[in-house]
């Protein structure tokens, strides 16, 4: 059984821009009590300072990572020890923590510590959007609105239903946009829409706080899920709404889905796209899946992933 006790050294890197990314030097005296090797602690203030910050960890040789922060900060953490021997723990810090629920690690502090402590090490797969890294999902449309109007404040002060509040300040204001799909493995024919609310591509479970991306979509199924919302009245915007907790919403008449390894998207003026809840590339962009990228430490008893990426056999590195 692979765990973070079989690594040589890890490293803690704590976002403390995150919502409840305060110093947490309590969780990092447990992991260590608890016989994690933790010999560094990296608190960031802000976004800017994570790439050099992680960049350090890796240089440094740590085996195992644990970090604490929310979905945009962990997407990242996950593109930089993609296709490395690199442990991942995740402590969730974050406003909605999708990735976290995805894979079952507890929201609570002290329960994400013990994981750390305690758990097993996965496979998942990592999404690629023109290069850059997601977990949970991508998207063009209103959900860039969406992460426009959520305000750091507001996340703070009220948590998940900073979500609702941001998507009806959006919708009120949201444009209508015509793209089209492009499948480069042929599997199937390009698809032309008009009067768009929305497009995303699904890597993870999980996304904008505890919305489901379908029935059977899974983080190491090694495909993508893909769909598109038309415009419509609002009612029935309402009626898809009522249906994201579960995923059964790409059932909906105004909703298009697919699955695929790949896909192109292409709008007639290059969009904004949004990455985990972070602005990080414009379409046209290309979508891809890069399978059992990454190593991640979750609790023993989660069933959402299993450790049976290239190189297992060697793991833990020598």
């Amino acid at each position: 059984m692979k765990t973070a006790r079989n690594a040589r050294s890890a490293a803690v890197v704590i976002n403390a821009g995150s919502r409840r990314g305060a110093p947490h030097q309590l969780a990092v005296d447990s992991m260590r009590k608890a016989g994690v090797p933790v010999s560094a602690v990296h608190h960031v203030q802000s976004g800017p300072d994570l790439p050099g910050t992680l960049d350090q960890v890796l240089a440094d040789g740590h085996d195992l990572v644990v970090v604490g922060g929310g979905d945009g900060t962990v997407s990242y953490a996950a593109g930089r020890v993609a296709g490395t021997d690199v442990m991942l723990g995740v402590l969730p810090l974050g406003t909605a923590n999708d990735f976290a629920r995805t894979l079952e690690i507890p929201n609570s502090l002290a329960e994400a510590c013990a994981t750390v402590v305690e758990g097993k090490v996965v496979d998942i797969d990592l999404g690629r959007a023109n290069g850059e890294p997601f977990l949970n999902v991508a998207s063009v449309g209103l959900s860039v609105a969406v992460t426009e109007a959520l305000s750091p404040r507001l996340k703070r002060y009220i948590g998940p239903l900073a979500y609702s509040i941001a998507t009806l300040r959006a919708y009120a204001r949201h444009k209508q946009f015509r793209a089209r799909l492009e499948f480069p493995d042929g599997d199937h024919e390009s698809l032309e829409l008009e009067d768009l609310l929305q497009v995303a591509v699904g890597n993870g479970r999980h996304y904008g706080g505890g919305n489901t991306v379908s029935p059977t979509a899974g983080i190491d199924d090694h495909t993508l899920d893909i769909y598109a919302i038309l415009a419509g009245p609002l009612r029935e915007h309402v009626n898809i709404a009522r249906l994201l907790k579960d995923g059964s919403f790409i059932e909906h008449d105004r909703v298009h889905h697919l699955t695929s390894r790949c896909v192109r998207l292409v709008t007639d003026e290059p969009l904004p796209v949004n990455l985990d809840g972070e602005i990080a590339t414009t379409t046209p962009v290309d979508f891809t899946i890069q399978r059992n990228a990454v190593h991640v430490v979750v609790p023993q008893s989660s069933t959402a992933a299993l450790f049976d990426g290239p190189g297992a056999e060697n793991w833990p590195p020598v």
